[in-house]
C-alpha cells in the first residue's frame, strides 16, 4: 500500500480528473426510493419464523427467518422507532412495521450504508423525536446531505470496508473458538476421550512459583543490550546485559498497564511490577499462557485503580484454572497457536491487517470530505 500522504494515490487522480472542484452533496431524501410499508408486528414475524428461509428484519439485532419477503434485491432497512441501527441486505427480504426500508439507483447503496453508519449519531438526536419510544422523522432524515463522489470512489470504498468487516469477524471467530477450546467443559469431554478421568480445577500457586521480578533502573538499560526488560506494559522499557527468566516463560503485568498477560520467545529480565510464573511438569508453560490470555477480562477487573494501577500477587496465586493432561494441553496449544499467529501477529496478522485498513479508509473519508463544493 502506497504512503497515505502520497500525492499519487489512485484516489488523489480520481478526484482531481472527476471533480477538481469538490464533490457534490445531495440530500438523502432526493436519493431514496422508498419500499412498501410493513403490516405486521415483531410478534407475528415470529410466530412466522422457521429455521430457514427468507431474513425478517425486526428493531434492534433480531431477525427472524419467514417463507414470504417484501423486496428483493439492495435495501437499507433502519428503525422506524428507538434508535437508529442501519443494516445492509442483498437479496430477498421481509421486515416488520417498525423498519424503514429504501433503496436507491442514483448511488452505490453499500457506500450509502457505510456513510450512514457514521451519521447514526447525528440520527439518533435530530431525526428522532417523542417521548417513551421516540419515532423517526423521515422528513428529518431525508435532509441529511449525502456526498456523491465518482462511483469509482464509491466502489473503492466499499471494497477497503468490506474487507475491513470480514477481518474484524475472523478475530471474533478467533476470540469465540479460543473460549471454546478452554472452557470447562470441552476440557474435559477431551480429558475423557483420552483416559475417562476426571478434571480438576488448581490453583495457580499449587502448579507453579509464581514469581516477582527484581528491580532494574533506566540508567542501566540501552536499545544495544539483548534482553528485553518487562517492566509496567508489554512494551520493553528497554534492554539489558542479562537475563532472569528464560525463554517461553509466560508473565503478568501488575503495575501501569496491570492485567496483561505476556510471552515472551527469547529471555528476558523481569522487572518488579512483572510476574512471572515457573510451572510443574504438569502444566505446560503456552497452556498457561492462553488459560491466562483468555481470561484476561478477570485480572483487569481485579486492578486497584489508584495513581499507579495495581494487581496484587496474592490474586495471581490464588486463580483457578482447568489442568487436563498434557496432551491435552497439547493439543489446545497446537491449535490455538494457530489461531493466535493468524489474529496477533504484528506483522502479518489479522490486528496489522485491519490497521492498514482501517488507515487507508479514514484517509479516503478524510480525502472525500475535503471535497465539499463550495456555494
Amino acid at each position: 500500500m502506497k504512503p497515505l500522504n502520497d500525492n499519487t494515490h489512485p484516489l488523489e487522480s480520481l478526484l482531481q480528473q472527476h471533480c477538481p472542484n469538490g464533490v457534490e452533496f445531495r440530500e438523502l431524501g432526493e436519493l431514496w426510493e422508498k419500499a412498501p410499508k410493513s403490516k405486521i408486528g415483531a410478534n407475528q414475524a415470529k410466530n412466522l419464523s422457521k429455521n430457514n428461509g427468507n431474513i425478517c428484519f425486526t428493531s434492534g439485532d433480531t431477525h427472524y427467518f419467514v417463507d414470504d419477503y417484501l423486496v428483493n434485491g439492495e435495501y437499507l432497512f433502519l428503525n422506524d422507532g428507538g434508535t437508529a441501527d442501519i443494516k445492509y441486505h442483498n437479496g430477498k427480504a421481509y421486515y416488520t412495521d417498525h423498519i424503514f426500508a429504501f433503496t436507491s439507483q442514483k448511488i452505490c447503496l453499500k457506500f450509502l450504508y457505510y456513510f450512514l453508519k457514521t451519521q447514526q449519531d447525528y440520527i439518533n438526536k435530530f431525526c428522532f423525536q417523542g417521548t417513551g419510544l421516540k419515532n423517526l422523522q423521515k422528513n428529518k432524515l431525508a435532509q441529511i446531505p449525502i456526498p456523491i463522489p465518482p462511483i469509482a470512489i464509491q466502489q473503492k470504498i466499499v471494497e477497503i470496508l468490506d474487507a475491513f468487516t470480514e477481518l474484524q469477524a475472523r478475530k471474533k471467530q478467533y476470540e469465540y473458538y479460543r473460549n471454546f477450546l478452554l472452557s470447562f467443559e470441552e476440557l474435559q469431554r477431551r480429558t475423557d476421550m483420552l483416559n475417562g478421568g476426571g478434571l480438576e480445577l488448581v490453583r495457580l500457586g499449587e502448579v507453579c512459583e509464581v514469581k516477582r521480578g527484581v528491580r532494574v533502573t533506566k540508567k542501566n538499560l540501552t536499545e544495544n543490550e539483548k534482553y528485553p526488560v518487562f517492566q509496567n506494559s508489554l512494551t520493553p522499557m528497554g534492554y539489558y546485559n542479562q537475563s532472569n527468566v528464560n525463554a517461553n516463560t509466560p508473565f503478568i503485568i501488575v503495575g501501569g498497564s496491570a492485567g496483561e498477560i505476556g510471552w515472551s520467545s527469547s529471555s528476558y529480565w523481569a522487572a518488579d511490577d512483572c510476574i512471572y510464573f515457573i510451572c510443574e511438569k504438569s502444566l505446560m508453560n503456552r497452556f498457561l499462557y492462553h488459560a491466562l490470555y483468555n481470561q484476561q477480562h478477570y485480572f483487569l477487573s481485579q486492578v486497584r485503580r489508584a495513581s499507579i494501577p495495581r494487581l496484587s500477587q496474592d490474586c495471581i496465586k490464588k486463580f483457578q484454572i482447568p489442568l487436563p493432561p498434557l496432551k491435552v494441553q497439547n493439543d489446545i496449544v497446537e491449535i490455538l497457536d494457530k489461531f493466535d499467529t493468524l489474529a496477533n501477529d504484528l506483522t502479518n496478522g489479522i490486528p496489522a491487517e485491519i490497521e492498514a485498513r482501517k488507515k487507508q479508509y479514514e484517509y479516503y473519508r478524510e480525502r472525500l470530505l475535503s471535497f465539499i463544493v463550495k456555494d
